[in-house]
């Protein structure tokens, strides 16, 4: 009898041992396939989305990052909002809030998602630059710069500009030591107060030449330098994020008439050209560095509007390379990783100038030989591009930031780049 019932016992085992075997093997080959946590909706059919979702016609998963009331900006594409992690508490972005407390600066982690307020202004400011090293944020309030703190949230007043000299500050140098950005004259300002819509003043203001000014503000000492003046429009300001005296600049205005990426060292005052360009009606744009700084990367459009590309110039010698793209994957804005392995763009309705027929996506490109290769990663088919979404990477590569519009109000978004397997 005890012989059948341990006989019995060890049958039991045995299949209780072949079926753990079989959920493990399950578990296994489909978990990869499984989605446990998030709906898997279509971009903006719903207002609220929840806080996390897949795209439905990417696959990619999205994730809100200004989880608060208002309306919430991240940075122009070509300022870096990111303080990377010393350890493993997490990167964090900043970006700008206009809710109850009227608008101020908040970090997000990006490991976390916890959002704390850096600024308490009374008042609109205007300035989106990050000191990387410091952790501090520089910002303009009327005539007055301001610095914030990211950690300890204290802040002072940096720079008061002189009666007769009302600048606007754009950027900081790679050291950390100097801001610069520009003055207009009260000429070109007055045109602007007039006529406060793009296709209005763009062309007026060109027309005009007016006497435009770069200026550099020593952060220890208050000294404001006047480093050259043209009469004509000046603009996209940006330091080296490597080089501390090197600035680049663009004369502003229609970009088919124009020469329009030049750099300045700010110590000797010489001046050259970023790219000439070589046939009528090419134009070449929203410049930006690379993070490494050896690179100006530029849309570059030969002629306009029928050849796209993204052209890059190197620093040092201004050889060029550059990778053709679709009309429809022509973007507002581009941006690339700091090994340059990859580039993002955030696509464009087809009112804009490569009129585009399914060019609403935010996308990933890999260069291959001279061209991209696309992948699609948000359909933005319900974003009004009247906001541009304005791409980062975030520091560790793995997502693509972004704000929009199309939940009714402006928030800030992630989209992973690892395509998130399907059910």
């Amino acid at each position: 009898m005890n012989n059948i019932l341990t006989s019995q016992n060890e049958n039991k085992m045995k299949t209780l041992r072949v079926l753990l075997s079989l959920m493990i093997l399950i578990i296994y080959v489909f978990m990869p396939f499984v989605v446990w946590s998030q709906p898997v909706l279509e971009t903006g059919s719903q207002k609220p989305m929840p806080n996390e979702w897949i795209d439905k016609d990417t696959h990619h998963k999205v994730i809100c990052l200004s989880r608060m009331e208002g309306n919430s900006l991240s940075f122009y594409f070509h300022n870096n909002p990111f303080l990377t992690q010393t350890g493993n508490e997490g990167d964090r972005m900043v970006f700008y809030n206009t809710g109850k407390n009227g608008k101020q600066g908040y970090t997000v982690n990006l490991k976390t998602l916890k959002i704390e307020q850096i600024t308490n202004q009374n008042a609109p400011f205007t300035g989106e630059i990050v000191g990387h090293k410091s952790h501090n944020i520089y910002y303009q309030k009327k005539d007055s710069v301001y610095v914030s703190n990211l950690d300890t949230k204290k802040t002072k007043l940096v720079f008061v500009f002189p009666a007769d000299f009302k600048g606007s500050i754009s950027t900081l140098n790679a050291d950390e030591t100097m801001l610069a950005g520009g003055w207009a004259s009260d000429e070109q300002k007055e045109i602007l107060k007039k006529y406060p819509e793009k296709s209005q003043f763009f062309n007026r203001i060109f027309d005009a030449h007016a006497l435009n000014q770069l200026f550099t503000i020593n952060i220890k000492t208050g000294e404001l330098k006047k480093i050259h003046a043209e009469k004509t429009w000046l603009g996209h300001i940006q330091f080296s994020p490597t080089l501390p005296n090197l600035l680049m600049f663009c004369h502003e205005g229609p970009w088919h008439k124009v020469d329009r990426i030049w750099t300045i060292d700010v110590k000797s005052g010489f001046v050259q050209l970023m790219h000439k360009r070589a046939v009528d009606m090419e134009i070449a744009g929203h410049e930006f560095f690379s993070p490494d700084g050896k690179t100006i990367w530029f849309d570059n459009q030969v002629p306009r509007s029928e050849n796209f590309f993204l052209t890059g110039s190197n620093v040092k010698d201004h050889s060029e390379i550059r990778y053709r793209m679709t009309r429809d994957e022509w973007s507002f804005h581009f941006n690339v990783t700091h090994d340059m392995k990859l580039f993002t763009g955030d696509g464009a309705n087809e009112g804009q100038v490569a009129k585009a027929k399914d060019g609403m996506w935010i996308y990933l490109f890999r260069p291959t030989g001279d061209h991209f290769v696309s992948e699609r990663l948000v359909n933005m088919k319900k974003h009004d591009y009247k906001l541009e979404p304005n791409v980062h990477f975030s520091p560790d590569a793995k997502w693509i930031i972004f704000r929009a519009n199309f939940e009714g109000r402006e928030n800030v978004y992630a989209v992973e780049i690892a395509k998130t397997p399907q059910k």
